[in-house]
């Protein structure tokens, strides 16, 4: 008799199973879209590829289980060894000013879960990006895998020298804290090219910074204050 009803148990599940994911996908969608509409579009992100990728990639695929709950908050959320996930409109702000287009070449230097790695796939193919945790390298890289964007390679690497095979790049995006602008990823920026970095240091509030480059010339530009991790660097 037992046996008989965890196998009826068993079946109502499997009845209820495709509704309850259902229901549980509404809900992520509901959140999903009012973070887009509220906490970014109507906050002047206008960018149409930038506000497309927001709206595609899942962001609660790339929080920890226990912190999905707050997946479609305009916040910063933590996904352990000391490391976030950054803000839905800091990650939009950030990609919007790369000026991203399809045929592109794009790296970026922080994978954490691989949020912003997933934004930046669902505007451009080639994209490449770097962690130095091991752990979140593989993490990230199965999240990737997981929510579709598997054409993102990642790298397990210090990524203040960024990924030389790969360079130039169209665009390089920094996604933690350095005290001053890598040198080695100036170099792997193409002509034309853009970098959008927050620099300063980690104990202090940092500017976050757009760097193009023209030919021999950098420019730099300062835009607003931010808080980010620090770019960890290996042991020398």
């Amino acid at each position: 008799m037992t046996t008989l009803i965890r196998l009826l148990a068993l079946f109502v599940l499997g009845l209820c199973a495709p509704g309850l994911a259902a229901a549980q996908g509404d809900r992520y969608a509901q959140q999903h879209e009012r973070m887009v509409a509220r906490d970014i579009e109507a906050r002047g992100i206008d960018d149409p590829a930038t506000l497309a990728a927001m709206r595609a990639v899942p962001r609660h695929l790339f929080v920890p289980e226990d912190r999905r709950r707050h997946a479609y908050q305009d916040r910063p959320v933590p996904i352990g060894y000391g490391q976030t996930i950054s803000q839905p409109h800091l990650v939009a702000y950030m990609t919007q000013l790369l000026e991203l287009r399809p045929g592109m070449r794009v790296l970026e230097i922080g994978t954490g879960s691989g949020y912003q790695a997933a934004i930046l796939g669902a505007i451009v193919e080639d994209v490449f990006t770097i962690e130095i945790i091991e752990e979140l390298a593989r993490w990230g890289g199965e999240n990737l895998q997981q929510a579709g964007y598997g054409h993102v390679q990642v790298r397990h690497a210090d990524g203040y020298y960024g990924w030389e095979e790969h360079a130039p790049f169209d665009a390089i995006v920094v996604t933690a804290a350095a005290d001053h602008i890598p040198p080695p990823l100036l170099a792997q920026l193409k002509d034309g090219g853009r970098m959008v970095i927050p620099v300063g240091s980690p104990f202090l509030t940092q500017t976050l910074m757009l760097v193009t480059r023209s030919g021999e010339d950098i420019v730099t530009e300062s835009l607003l204050p931010v808080r980010f991790v620090p770019l960890t660097r290996a042991p020398r």
